[in-house]
C-alpha cells in the first residue's frame, strides 16, 4: 500500500476498516477443514489487522477452502498475559506480541526494544531480518512457541502526556506513565525519572481517562487508530523505543497442520509483514500534521540528552549483563556501541 498523500492514506485506512469489519463471513459458503484463530491487541482500523484480514482472504483462497483463519482483533480474547497463557495451551493459534512483552515469558527476547539503540528503520530491519532476530527466534523455538520470520512493524514509539510537555530528562521525573507489562520497559522509564504503572493497552484510553496515568509512549500509528489523542495534550517525539510484533505460532497446533498448508500460511504471514511494515512507515510519516489538527502539540527532545541519562544511570551495562555478551555484541553489529 504506498500512497501518494495524507488525506489518500487516511482515506485508505478508513475504507479498508469498514471491509475488515466484515470478518471472516465471506469465507464460510463451505465449512473449513482446519480453522485456525489469530489474536492481536491492536484496534481494527490498524496497519496491522487490514493486512490480517487480506492474509485470511488469501489462506482461504489458496487453499481453496480448507483453512479459516478468524481474526480477532483488540484484546477480544483477553489481555496481552491471558492471550500469551492461550497460545502456549494451544487455545489460541497465532498472535502477535511486542518482543518485550514476550519478554516476561523470554527474557531474551526484549533485546530489540533497549532505548535509544536503533536510529531508524535500515538498522531496525537488517537486524531483525538478520542475526539478531534470528537469535531471538531460537529463543522463542526452545519453548512451545515459534516466531515467523518476519517480524511486523509496531513503529518508532513517542512520549504522549496530559498535562505538560516534556523537553528534557528532567522534565520527566516522577511522571506517571503508562507502559505495557515488561521489566524493560519499567527499567528504562525509572532510569528516567519516571514513575512507570504496567497497564494492558486495551486499558490505557480509560487509565489515561480518569487520570491513573498522566502518559503513554506509543507510535504516531497506535496514538491514532486507538484515539489516544482525545485524553492527551503534548506528544515528545523522542523516537526511544522502535518496537515490532512477533508473529507467534503454537508449535503443536502448527505441525499438525498438511505440509502445504502450513507453507500457505508461512507465505501469506510473511508477505502480510512485509507490506505491513510500509504501511506504519507511510502512516507514521503523514500523522503529525493530522494529529495536530485535532490538537495534539508536538516538541523534539534532542535525543542525545535521554540516551545520556540512560547510560549515566547504569541502564545500558545492567542490561547488556542480563541479555550476556553474545547477544550484545550481535545487537551492537547493528547499533553501534551502545556501552
Amino acid at each position: 500500500m504506498h500512497v501518494k498523500s495524507r488525506r489518500e492514506f487516511l482515506k485508505t485506512i478508513s475504507t479498508a476498516a469498514v471491509a475488515a469489519g466484515m470478518g471472516t463471513v465471506a469465507l464460510r459458503a463451505h465449512a473449513a477443514e482446519f480453522t485456525l484463530r489469530y489474536a492481536n491487541n491492536l484496534p481494527l482500523q490498524h496497519p496491522m489487522n487490514l493486512r490480517a484480514k487480506e492474509m485470511a482472504t488469501r489462506i482461504a483462497s489458496e487453499s481453496k477452502g480448507r483453512v479459516e483463519l478468524q481474526v480477532y482483533p483488540s484484546s477480544q480474547l483477553g489481555s496481552d498475559t491471558d492471550t500469551l497463557s492461550q497460545i502456549r495451551s494451544g487455545a489460541v493459534d497465532f498472535f502477535t506480541l511486542s518482543p518485550l512483552i514476550l519478554g516476561t515469558y523470554i527474557p531474551s527476547a526484549q533485546i530489540s526494544g533497549i532505548g535509544f539503540a536503533f536510529k531508524n528503520y535500515d538498522q531496525v530491519w537488517k537486524a531483525m531480518d538478520g542475526d539478531l532476530g534470528a537469535h531471538v527466534r531460537k529463543q522463542i523455538e526452545a519453548t512451545p512457541l515459534f516466531a515467523f520470520e518476519k517480524i511486523w512493524n509496531g513503529g518508532f514509539r513517542q512520549i504522549t502526556t496530559g498535562s505538560k510537555a516534556l523537553n528534557k530528562p528532567d522534565d520527566m521525573q516522577g511522571v506517571k506513565l503508562r507502559v505495557p507489562a515488561s521489566p524493560l520497559w519499567t527499567s528504562m522509564f525509572k532510569a528516567l525519572g519516571a514513575a512507570p504503572a504496567s497497564v494492558n493497552f486495551s486499558e490505557t484510553y480509560s487509565a489515561l481517562q480518569t487520570h491513573i496515568v498522566e502518559g503513554e509512549e506509543n507510535p504516531l500509528s497506535i496514538i491514532y487508530t486507538a484515539k489516544l489523542y482525545e485524553v492527551q495534550k503534548h506528544c515528545a517525539l523522542t523516537n526511544h523505543m522502535w518496537d515490532g510484533f512477533w508473529f507467534l505460532g503454537n508449535r503443536a497446533s502448527f505441525d499438525r497442520l498438511p505440509k502445504d498448508i502450513q507453507q500457505i500460511i508461512r507465505s501469506a504471514v510473511n508477505d502480510a509483514a512485509a507490506k505491513q511494515r510500509q504501511d506504519v512507515q507511510d502512516l507514521d510519516a503523514h500523522l503529525r500534521g493530522e494529529l495536530s489538527g485535532v490538537g495534539l502539540a508536538f516538541n523534539e527532545p534532542d535525543p542525545a540528552l535521554f540516551r545520556k541519562k540512560l547510560a549515566d544511570s547504569g541502564f545500558y551495562g545492567e542490561w547488556q549483563k542480563k541479555f550476556g555478551p553474545q547477544a550484545w555484541a550481535i545487537l551492537e553489529k547493528y547499533t553501534g556501541t551502545l556501552v
